[in-house]
């Protein structure tokens, strides 16, 4: 699948084997404001990050998720800005060491996800759950780049990619849905 901007790409279902570094074969990739930017797949943007946590931190991760949990419902376009599709975040031993997976399926480039992720840490005052992951930067508010250093650095690519609907972005799911939800009540008033 090499021209991904065709119309109605979504129709039907698409996957992409990748070989090593998660590239495209036929794909150069281009140049980013902080290296190579990561192409859009069938499962649109997106990353996966693995690294080490800092030992006894475990708690603090299930708390910083329950804190998302309760930011989201109260304010439910919290995250909007990044454009995401799916965020899934593991614990899982290696060695007797405690690792972190984040994994997330966004609409924006990689660079733009990151930067997008630190202003929003910056303008709401909230902190990381990064600060508990080995090596994470203690200047990362002030210094993006070192954030999307560590970012880059623990970026494990994918050597598969599949999409049901690939390519759509988050935006169009969600006014598909709603054009469903006004079909429904429009049928539902015809009764």
């Amino acid at each position: 699948m090499s021209d991904l901007s065709k119309d109605h790409e979504w129709s039907k279902p698409a996957a992409m084997a990748l070989p090593n570094g998660g590239f495209p074969a036929d794909a150069k990739p281009e140049q980013g404001r902080y290296g190579p930017v990561f192409p859009r797949m069938p499962a649109c943007y997106g990353f996966t990050i693995i690294a080490k946590i800092i030992p006894g931190r475990e708690p603090v991760f299930h708390e910083y998720a329950k804190n998302i949990e309760t930011g989201v419902a109260g304010t439910p376009d919290l995250l909007a800005v990044l454009k995401l599709h799916y965020l899934r975040w593991v614990l899982f031993p290696i060695n007797g060491d405690t690792y972190f997976m984040y994994q997330g399926i966004f609409d924006t480039d990689f660079d733009k996800y990151t930067e997008d992720a630190v202003a929003i840490f910056a303008s709401s005052g909230l902190r990381t759950v990064f600060e508990n992951l080995e090596g994470f930067p203690a200047d990362w508010q002030t210094n993006p780049q070192a954030f999307i250093k560590f970012v880059r650095d623990h970026q494990r690519p994918s050597f598969l990619e599949y999409g049901e609907y690939p390519f759509a972005s988050a935006d169009e799911v969600k006014k598909a849905l709603r054009l469903k939800a006004a079909f429904e009540t429009m049928l539902e008033q015809m009764q």
